[in-house]
């Protein structure tokens, strides 16, 4: 398990007509199991999720970009195709973004008022700094929804795809930084964890259950 914070903590698969398949809250002193009766509504959310990231109602959602902001394979690609040609045009006004980094942008056509792009490091073995990078982008991704009034998010599972970050290892450093920043003060009330098979979808579940 990853250190506790004040939030609670969902899992579910948001597919039509599918119920919750569990709670898992986190009360303030960091204990599991409290009953649904004392869940504290002002406590943010986090949801780990099965989805379409691109369908989703939220204030934004967060793109798993390269470098360039250029769009590509995977999460990115299916972002870029669904926000249609004005997001590329505005990706190419901004000129990039490094790696951890985060830049927002209008949702465009999707579902999202905003879509905060972010750049995760390429898994190399885990000795060049790879985890605090990932935590990086989580944690910057976070500070441009707050900057920006959002009080729900949604992030995929930032380089564990082609970039070959390590499922659950990657699920950790998420769950840790999303934790470490919900220590401060901070608007949102929402994080939505998508996930797109059942490896990051357990990888999340296995570090919230007791």
């Amino acid at each position: 398990m990853v250190p506790n914070a004040s939030f609670q903590v969902i899992s579910q698969e948001i597919l039509p007509d599918v119920p919750d398949q569990g709670v898992f809250p986190v009360s303030k002193k960091g204990g599991m199991e409290m009953p649904e009766d004392q869940q504290d509504p002002e406590h943010p959310v986090i949801r780990v999720v099965y989805g379409d990231i691109t369908r989703l109602p939220v204030d934004a959602i967060v793109n798993a970009a390269n470098r360039g902001l250029s769009g590509g394979g995977g999460v990115d690609g299916a972002i870029h195709r669904a926000a249609g040609p004005r997001l590329d045009e505005c990706c190419r006004r901004i000129g990039g973004c490094e790696t951890g980094d985060a830049r927002i942008t209008p949702g465009f056509d999707l579902p999202a008022r905003f879509i905060i792009h972010t750049v995760g490091p390429v898994w190399s073995g885990g000795g060049k700094g790879e985890d605090d990078l990932l935590a990086a982008c989580y944690r910057n991704s976070l500070r441009c929804a707050d900057e920006a009034g959002c009080r729900s998010i949604a992030f995929p599972a930032i380089s564990t795809g082609a970039y070959g970050f390590p499922a659950e290892r990657a699920a950790r450093v998420a769950l840790t930084s999303i934790r470490e920043y919900f220590n401060g003060v901070t608007g949102i009330r929402e994080v939505l964890l998508v996930c797109i098979n059942e490896r990051c979808f357990e990888s999340y579940t296995r570090l919230l259950t007791p």
